[in-house]
This record gives structure tokens, sequence and C-alpha cells, in this order.
């Protein structure tokens, strides 16, 4: 199992690739109840404010989260387009469950099937659990090189920033 740990030394995020078989799994906890993180991945606004590297802003065209809506959004660098994703929504369950494809068109054979579910540890807080199932092994293996553990580092930390303005909120 190859693992790898991303996070500020507060909160880590647990990122795994299956030796045996095209899956990387991550777990983040969040001090924010389930209804708060599912929201901040289904409103696009808030979407928008939270993933990926603090370096990137992000373009959403199409951001449908219900069973058989879609999305799409290109990655903007300095107002320069530098990546665009794509993908479906094939199953959502209101703050439990999301299993959607994730495509990115700039290598349109890497598509991945991924679930992302929430999980009510009491006290307001929520783990996050993500399954990736991958096109191949090499597909995983540039997934893991590639450096992703930075966006997913820095997202989920301006999603912790989010999730407790939201609270405050409330």
């Amino acid at each position: 199992m190859t693992t790898t740990q991303a996070g500020d030394g507060t909160r880590q995020t647990l990122i795994e690739a299956d030796p045996d078989i095209p899956v990387v799994r991550m777990v983040r906890e969040f001090d924010a109840p389930p209804e708060l993180v599912y929201r901040a991945h289904a409103d696009p606004e808030l979407v928008r404010q939270w993933m990926g590297p603090r370096s990137i802003d992000m373009d959403i065209e199409r951001w449908d989260v219900r069973t058989g809506g879609e999305y799409r959004y290109t990655a903007l660098r300095d107002g320069e387009e530098v990546a665009h994703f794509y993908g479906s929504f094939h199953r959502v369950e209101e703050n439990r469950k999301i299993v959607q494809t994730f495509g990115f068109e700039e290598m349109p054979e890497a598509v991945a099937l991924e679930t992302l579910e929430l999980h009510d540890l009491g006290d307001g807080r929520t783990r996050l659990e993500i399954l990736s199932v991958v096109e191949s092994m090499e597909a995983q293996a540039g997934m893991m090189a590639s450096g992703m553990e930075v966006g997913v580092d820095e997202g989920y930390a301006a999603l912790d920033e989010l999730l407790a303005a939201l609270a405050g909120q409330e």
C-alpha cells in the first residue's frame, strides 16, 4: 500500500494507493457536521472557494449535483486556462454520498469513478472518505506521482476555513 499524508500538522489527509487494484483512497476529518460538508461540495459558489490549490481559480460552467446531473469546470492560473474537468453525478444522497465520474479533458482516457461518503462522527464532526477507481495501475501511479497532495492539502485547508465561516453564520 502506497500512502501519502497531506496536511498542515493539525489535520491530515490520508491518501492511499492499493498495490493490487487501480484504486486511490483519501480520508479526511472536518470540524463540521455532514450537512455543511455536503453543502460545501454541492453548492458551486462554495466549491469555487475551496477546491484545488490556492494558486488556481475555478470557472464553473455547470455544477448540477443530483442523480443524473453533470459538471464541467476550468482551472485557471493568473487568468489562463490550465486544465478542464468534467463528469456526471451517478448517485447523490444528500448529506451522505456522491458517486460521480471524474474526467480530465487533457487525458480523456483517464476517467475515474469516485465515491465520496460522509460519516457523522458526532459532536459536529465529519469524516470524508473518497474512493477513486482509475482505469489502470499506470493511471494510479501517475495520480500518486502528480503532486496532487498539494492541491488536496491546500483545498482542504481552504475548506476548513470555509466550514468555520459557514458554521459561524448558523
